[in-house]
């Protein structure tokens, strides 16, 4: 990955007052971490917004205030639940020689022959698992090959994982199920589904003989 960098700037404006910078293209932050007062600071939504999509939460950055350069981890973004756009970003200071906690995102990759089959869907259980290691050895993501799935209600679990134990810890269960093969559900009528018949049928001999009235 290539050294990715972000110039933050001393951010005044709090409160509601934010927004008037995100309509000018800028977002506000929180740096904080190590110890340390928290700093309030801004940065360029287009910047932000290209370096999280190459480093993710565990990707190193680089950032930039008062002239002094700090690595961090861009540990929480928020995005508008209307426009899905960036509108606060939280960056945790780290120091490369101590080992920090994060959630490592999973995908799956691959091909299962139980899916193609029919035999059933394959299922993501988990979409993270939480890690411990030194900042500069967090993984990207954890790819989970699905290819070995071949039967239905077989399962690839924490334990299955390939990693370089004396860089990475997973702290989640090594029993937790990442992805399984689910068989298809088949389809059940139940007294609902008859009640409606049972419904018309009443109604239809009520029509054929009405009742008197008194």
């Amino acid at each position: 990955m290539n050294k990715l960098t972000l110039k933050l700037q001393k951010r005044e404006v709090t409160g509601k007052k934010v927004e008037r910078l995100r309509k000018q293209g800028i977002v506000p932050a929180t740096l904080y971490g190590l110890g340390k007062p928290s700093d309030t600071v801004s940065v360029s939504y287009d910047e932000l917004r290209r370096v999280f999509l190459e480093a993710g939460e565990t990707g190193l950055v680089e950032v930039e205030l008062d002239g002094v350069t700090t690595p961090v981890l861009i540990s929480t973004v928020s995005t508008s639940p209307v426009t899905g756009e960036i509108i606060h970003a939280d960056l945790r200071r780290v120091n490369l020689k101590v080992k920090v906690k994060a959630n490592v995102p999973v995908e799956l990759t691959g091909e299962s022959p139980a899916e193609k089959s029919g035999l059933g869907t394959v299922v993501l259980m988990v979409s993270e698992l939480e890690v411990e290691a030194l900042p500069a050895d967090l993984p990207e993501s954890f790819l989970v090959d699905i290819s070995v799935l071949t039967e239905a209600d077989q399962s690839l679990t924490v334990s299955d994982l390939k990693i370089d134990a004396k860089k990475i810890e997973i702290l989640s269960d090594h029993e937790t199920i990442i992805a399984k093969v689910e068989p298809p559900q088949e389809e059940v009528a139940t007294e609902a589904d008859a009640a409606p018949a049972e419904v018309e049928t009443t109604v239809q001999k009520s029509e054929e003989a009405p009742k008197e009235e008194n």
